[in-house]
Formats: structure tokens, C-alpha cells, sequence
């Protein structure tokens, strides 16, 4: 089997769809008309064409019908393009398209206020460049960082280097309001899909682009078969373009993606931040992309607008939220989806992709996962995970935009890591056995802390604490030798043996709130034991490795990535926020009556984590998440009623998990 043989390469139409059953998608697969060939090997396409001799090209494609900057004119992407030398002479390739508004670089914005009490007694930086703390999640550790796109090449990543000379085109698209782009940002409205969108409808022949001089440029060179990739914002725009269900998109790779902007900015009714960014919120993104030319005097009235409509206030959810909702046009997604998600990624997070993969299961989408222990992080930049990467995403590339039968939808349909580089594959996720397991609250004794069981308690007794800001959630849980009279904590026996949860956790509490501001109940999921854990830190080894093929400037060389460990007592392993206002729904402010008690239900973020036997399972409640929730004056009085509280936890095994 080790030799050269001419494959058959699909037209648009005809390569497999992300909504098709498996056997479907192959039998699509087999039985592809012609419109060009390409080498291949055992079902993968082979390095042959030159990344040195590749043509390249920015173009302007035109975005009908939109308008956001209002100057009378269609807004139009700049889109660079990297191709096979030989598609001049007759080759079509389909191509890797990735859409982002940070490639032009980025503007430092001031934050909004969290401190609601106007003081910050830790020196909060309202004016941290966001994109300094993400570049190498989002491109990686190149072995020559460009200190600017200006004397830089364009082609950023890895994309160019690894698929160029497979015989795929590379498509990075600056999206509206950003760099060459024209138009405004607005953080997840229609028209930024509409962006990247019309770079597909350009591939597939329905839509106009022009270069620089004005002159009308067409992609025949195309097979107008389309795969998006893309971390973070790149990836949320990959969520949003398969959600319009174009035709020509094929699959889409979004890594740490937002599914809803809502529950990245919002919780439950409260205003939640992503970590390491407090005070941030839309309009302040829409601000710190836009970069094009004359940005104030053409979007500054539009990103007014935004943020007077996000609504700090109330945080409910609202027709703002619901336009850049994309779980509300998952019905429109006829791409496969290759997910991933990072267990300790507290920027975007784990809802993110959970509800996302969910909803895509519901509809008959195509789909794999891949959750790892690391942080707001691309796959691609783990040593150890490096090679596993790049051989499946080719293959995942190779079947949806080759139609080569390859074997990759015969492997497991998830791969996640329980530890530091401990990686195993499964057939889904959640695991299978995973079962719903209650735990209940129960009242300390003896000046203790309370108690976490699968009995109830009898009884009615009620604890309470004060809010306070100034210590962080990971402050108010480590010590629970004695009790704090800013926190509750509930825990529960040592378990037996290794318990694996797997999914989404909620809590159940009644409470009642008074003497203070604060309307947020915050749940802490703690595991108790000592124990090396990854802490969501990466660290960036000193030996480039050298994965593709290099030009002077771009070596096709990287630097990867390995966890950072810590040996600690205990490690909160999901926390979830409710704005008790919004008891019943997020979209509904209800004001409370101050010290009455009310039910209240809300998920934390969902998770995989591994407990170790002899560990301790413990339920933190506290009201002020510091690093995340806004931070209202200090004395806010929360009195709980621990006998009708519950957590529930999927549990590998169910119940028998927990011995």
C-alpha cells in the first residue's frame, strides 16, 4: 500500500456532510465525481506541493447586503490567500479558512468599574491588552515571533506550513472593522457572520472580491469545499458561519469557542466576566478590535450603541443576547464539528462547548471532542499532544474536504485528559455510565463545617455568612479545618476509590439574602486532598520543533507547551453563579424580600475530574466571586437552610462510584 496513487477529489456537492450518518458520510465519500487530482497515500494526502513556492494574495470580498459602517457601501473582508503554486496551471484544492479580527493587532481600552464601591484594594489593571495574555493560545510559540504584522508574514500559525504542501489552500480572513476590513465590530452580530460567510460564497463562485486595484478576482481555483479552525474569537466565528448552514462549509474546528456570548459576559442573570479580564464586555471588545481605518468616525456611534444595550445593570438575558446566540440557529449547521475545550479554561468556558456539543447532537451533527487539562489553549502547542493533533485533525481535514476514507469517524469520538498528560480515548462524552448521583447538604455540628451525603438531614437549621470582596474563591476554600464566617462549606467523606465525574454539576440551596447589595450566590465544586494537579498553567519548552515546511521568516518550527503542575491540599474543580434576582429565569429580574427564604437552582460549568480515593468531595458557597462577578460594598448576610440543599454530580458508575 506503500505507494503513489491518483485519488479522486470531490466537488462541493458531492463531499461527505456534517449531518450525514457515519455510513452515509462514507459511502459520499466513495462515489465522488471528478474535477481534479491529488496524491495520496493510505487515504492521507501527501506533503508534495512547495510552502517556498506557494502563490499568495489579499483580496477584498464584498459583503452583500450589509452595511454596519453605513457609508453606502457593501462592507468588505480582506482575506489573504495561500495556494499550491500548480493551481495556476488547472489544480483545485479546497481550503482551511480561518476568520479573525486580531490579526491587525489590537487597541488597550479601559475596562469598566467592577468595585461597585469605588475602591480596589488590590490595583486591579482595568487596561490589560488582552490579546498579549492569548497570542500563543490563539497562534502559538513560533520559533521567531513577529514583533508586528507589518514586518511579518501574513500567515501566522501553522496552517500554511503543515497543509499548504497537502494540497490545501490557506484562507485567513480579518473580519469586519479590523485591519484592511471595512464595516464595525459589534461582538457577535450578524454582520461579523455575515463576514467570513461571504469569503465561502467567494470560494463557491457567489459572491465578488476584488484586489487592490479594484479588479474583479474569482477563486477558480477552488473545489469550494471549506473547513474553519480557529481559537477563541476564531473559533466563535466558526460557530456562527455553520450556523448560517452554507453551502461549501464542510466542518469547522472551533477551539475555546463561544456558543453564546451571553454566558461569556453573563451567568445566570449576573454579570460574569471571563477570567483575567474583569470589567470587560462587549462594547470594550468591539473597541479593542476595531482597527480599520477612521474607526471612531465610522463605528464609534454603533459601539455606543452596544453598550448602552448590554445592560450591566439587570444582566438578563434580552434580545441583545439572543441575536448572538448561536445555540438559537443550530438547526442551521450542516458542517461536522471537531471540538475542543480546556477543563481549566475559566476565559472561555466550559459551557461554551458543552451546550454547543450538545445541541449539535440533537441535530444529527457529526461531531468529536477533545477536552484537555490545559487552559485557554490551542491543542496544537502541547508537547505531548503535538503529533496525536496534527494526525487526526489531517484526517478529520482529508475526509470532510478530500473525501478520503481514512478511518477517522471509526476512531473514538473523544479524547480527554484526567491529568497531566494522561489522555484516553472514549466513545462519547459525557463518559459512558455516567449517571446523575444527589448529595445532600447537611448542618455543621460542633463548630464544624456541614456535612455532604447521600442521606438527608432531618431538621431545620439554618447558617449563614457575610459577604465580603476581598478574598478570592480559592482564598474563602482552602482551609476548611475550621469554619469562616465568610463562606459555608459542606463536605463529605473520605471516598473509597477513584470517583470520575463527568458532565454538569448543579446545586440546589435555599437562601435567603439581607443587610447587603450583593445578589450573587456562588457554588464552589472543591476536591479535598492532596494531590499534583495541572493548575491551567502552560509553560513553553526551549527547543523549537519543527512540524512543516519553513521559508525564510516563517521556519515551520514551534515552541510546545507542557502543564504546569502544583502539589496542593485541595482544587476547585467548577464553580457556577447565580444572580438570585433571576431565580426563575435569566432573562426575568424579580426583586427578593429581604430575609426570606426562596429556592434556588443553577448548573455549574461543566467538567471531567478525577477524585482520588481518600479524598474529600466539598460544596463552598460564598456570594462575591472576586475574580469574576462584579463586587458590591461588603455585608451583604446570606442565611442558608443546609437540610433542603443538594448537589448533583454525573458520576462514571452512578452511585457505586462513591463505594
Amino acid at each position: 500500500m506503500n505507494r503513489w496513487k491518483t485519488v479522486l477529489i470531490a466537488m462541493a456537492v458531492a463531499v461527505p456532510s456534517g449531518v450525514m450518518p457515519v455510513a452515509a458520510a462514507r459511502t459520499a465519500a466513495a462515489s465522488m465525481p471528478s474535477s481534479s487530482s491529488a496524491p495520496v497515500v493510505n487515504e492521507e494526502t501527501q506533503p508534495v506541493y512547495s510552502r517556498a513556492d506557494a502563490l499568495t494574495e489579499t483580496v477584498f470580498v464584498e459583503v452583500a447586503g450589509v452595511d454596519s459602517d453605513r457609508d453606502g457601501s457593501p462592507d468588505r473582508v480582506a482575506v489573504d490567500v495561500m495556494r499550491p503554486r500548480e493551481t495556476a496551471s488547472g489544480l483545485k484544492v479546497p481550503v482551511i479558512m480561518e476568520s479573525s479580527p486580531y490579526y491587525a493587532g489590537t487597541n488597550t481600552v479601559v475596562n469598566h468599574t467592577v468595585d461597585l464601591d469605588a475602591s480596589d484594594p488590590s490595583g486591579m489593571d482595568y487596561r490589560r491588552n488582552k490579546l498579549d495574555g492569548m497570542s500563543e493560545a490563539i497562534f502559538g510559540s513560533e520559533e521567531r515571533p513577529p514583533t508586528s504584522r507589518a514586518v511579518a508574514p501574513p500567515f501566522r500559525g501553522y496552517y500554511d506550513n503543515y497543509f499548504v504542501p497537502r494540497g490545501y489552500a490557506v484562507v485567513l480572513v480579518e473580519n469586519l472593522g479590523s485591519g484592511q476590513a471595512t464595516g464595525c465590530p459589534t461582538s457577535g452580530l450578524e454582520n461579523e457572520t455575515a463576514g467570513p460567510k461571504a469569503v465561502i460564497d467567494w470560494l463557491n463562485g457567489r459572491a465578488r472580491a476584488f484586489d487592490a486595484s479594484g479588479g474583479q478576482v474569482r477563486a477558480d481555483w477552488s473545489t469550494g469545499n471549506v473547513g474553519m479552525i480557529g481559537v477563541s474569537y476564531n473559533g466563535t466565528l466558526a460557530n456562527a458561519v455553520a450556523a448560517t448552514g452554507v453551502k461549501g462549509l464542510k466542518t469547522i474546528v472551533p477551539i475555546a469557542a463561544i456558543s453564546s456570548w451571553y454566558d461569556y459576559y453573563r451567568a445566570n442573570g449576573g454579570v460574569v466576566a471571563p477570567d483575567g479580564y474583569q470589567g470587560e464586555d462587549t462594547d470594550i471588545l468591539a473597541r479593542y478590535v476595531l482597527t480599520r481605518q477612521n474607526a471612531e468616525q465610522a463605528c464609534g456611534a454603533l459601539v455606543n450603541s452596544i453598550e448602552r444595550d448590554q445592560d450591566r445593570v439587570t444582566g438578563d438575558y434580552s434580545p441583545f443576547w439572543a441575536r448572538r446566540d448561536y445555540l438559537n440557529h443550530v438547526r442551521g449547521v450542516r458542517a461536522s464539528v471537531f471540538a475542543v475545550a480546556g477543563l481549566n479554561d475559566w476565559n472561555v468556558k466550559t459551557k461554551q462547548t458543552v451546550q454547543w456539543w450538545n445541541a449539535l447532537a440533537d441535530q444529527g451533527v457529526q461531531r468529536k471532542i477533545w477536552l484537555h487539562q490545559g487552559p485557554h489553549f490551542n491543542p496544537f502547542s502541547f508537547a505531548a499532544r503535538n503529533a496525536e493533533w496534527l494526525r487526526q485533525l489531517h484526517h478529520w481535514f482529508d475526509f470532510y474536504l478530500y473525501g478520503l476514507r481514512n478511518g477517522i469517524l471509526d476512531e473514538p469520538r473523544a479524547d480527554v485528559e484526567s491529568g497531566p498528560d494522561q489522555w484516553a480515548q472514549y466513545a462519547t462524552w459525557p463518559l459512558p455510565g455516567t449517571r446523575d448521583v444527589r448529595l445532600n447538604l447537611g448542618a455543621g455540628t460542633g463548630g464544624h463545617n456541614g456535612t455532604l451525603s447521600p442521606r438527608r438531614s432531618h431538621g431545620r437549621t439554618v447558617e449563614s455568612f457575610t459577604d465580603q470582596g476581598g478574598r478570592t474563591a480559592g482564598q474563602l476554600a482552602q482551609d476548611v479545618a475550621t469554619t469562616d464566617p465568610n463562606r459555608l462549606a459542606y463536605l463529605s467523606e473520605p471516598v473509597s476509590g477513584q470517583v470520575r465525574l463527568s458532565g454538569t454539576p448543579k446545586v440546589r440551596v435555599k437562601a435567603a439574602f439581607a443587610a447587603g447589595r450583593s445578589p450573587y450566590l456562588t457554588a464552589l465544586l472543591v476536591d479535598y486532598g492532596t494531590d499534583t494537579r495541572a493548575t491551567g498553567g502552560v509553560v513553553f519548552g526551549q527547543e523549537p520543533v519543527c512540524y512543516g515546511q519553513g521559508v525564510p521568516g516563517d521556519t515551520g518550527c514551534t515552541y510546545l507547551a507542557r502543564h504546569v503542575t502544583e502539589t496542593a491540599s485541595y482544587k476547585i474543580i467548577t464553580r457556577g453563579w447565580l444572580d438570585v434576582r433571576n431565580r426563575h429565569s435569566a432573562a426575568r429580574t424579580e426583586l427578593l424580600k429581604e430575609g426570606r427564604f426562596y429556592d434556588f437552582a443553577f448548573d455549574l460549568q461543566p467538567s471531567d475530574y478525577v477524585i482520588k480515593p481518600g479524598h474529600r468531595i466539598g460544596v463552598v458557597l460564598i456570594s462575591t466571586d472576586r475574580d469574576f462577578t462584579l463586587r458590591f460594598p461588603a455585608g451583604t448576610r446570606v442565611s442558608v437552610e443546609p437540610g433542603a440543599g443538594s448537589v448533583t454530580l454525573p458520576l462514571v458508575g452512578g452511585r457505586g462510584a462513591l463505594g
